[in-house]
C-alpha cells in the first residue's frame, strides 16, 4: 500500500508546487515522483528489507532467512538516495536515476511474474500494488521525462 500513499503524496505536493509557483507541469511532477516515489520509497524499502527481512519475505511469499534480503535492502538504499538527490541535481542525474529505477523495477517485475507462473504465488507483495508499480512507475517516469 505504501506505493499508493507515496504516489498520492507526490501528486499532492506536485499540485501545490505547480499551483503556487506556476511551475512547469511535467518537470515538476517528474521531480516529485523521483524524490517521493523513488527516493522515499527506496529508503522505505531499505528499512523493510534490512530490519524486517523475514516479515517482508513472508509478505512477498518467499522463504524467510535469505541473506539476499540484505543485498536487496542496499540496492533500495542506493535507489532511494538517488531519488532524493534528484531534488538537488537535475539533467543527466534525473536520466541516470530513471534508468536505474527502470532496470531495477522492471527486473523485479520479471522475477514476480516468473514466481506467479511457476509457484502460483499471489501474495500481496508478489502480485499486489508493488507488482503494478514495478510496471507503471518506469512508464510514467519515461513519459514525463520526454514530455518535460
Amino acid at each position: 500500500m505504501y506505493v499508493i500513499y507515496l504516489s498520492l503524496t507526490a501528486l499532492i505536493v506536485s499540485g501545490v508546487h505547480i499551483f503556487f509557483w506556476d511551475a512547469p507541469v511535467a518537470a515538476t511532477l517528474l521531480m516529485w515522483l523521483l524524490v517521493i516515489n523513488v527516493g522515499l520509497g527506496g529508503i522505505w524499502c531499505f528499512l523493510g528489507h534490512y530490519f524486517k527481512s523475514d516479515e517482508i519475505a513472508g509478505y512477498i511469499g518467499w522463504p524467510a532467512g535469505n541473506p539476499f534480503q540484505k543485498e536487496v535492502a542496499f540496492t533500495n538504499l542506493a535507489l532511494g538516495t538517488s531519488g532524493v538527490l534528484c531534488f538537488f541535481f537535475r539533467d543527466g542525474f534525473w536520466l541516470a536515476t530513471i534508468v536505474f529505477t527502470s532496470i531495477f523495477l522492471l527486473g523485479a517485475c520479471s522475477v514476480h511474474v516468473r514466481d506467479q507462473k511457476e509457484s502460483a504465488n499471489t501474495n500481496p507483495g508478489n502480485a499486489g500494488p508493488v507488482f503494478f508499480a514495478d510496471i507503471l512507475v518506469p512508464l510514467l517516469l519515461w513519459g514525463l521525462y520526454f514530455a518535460k
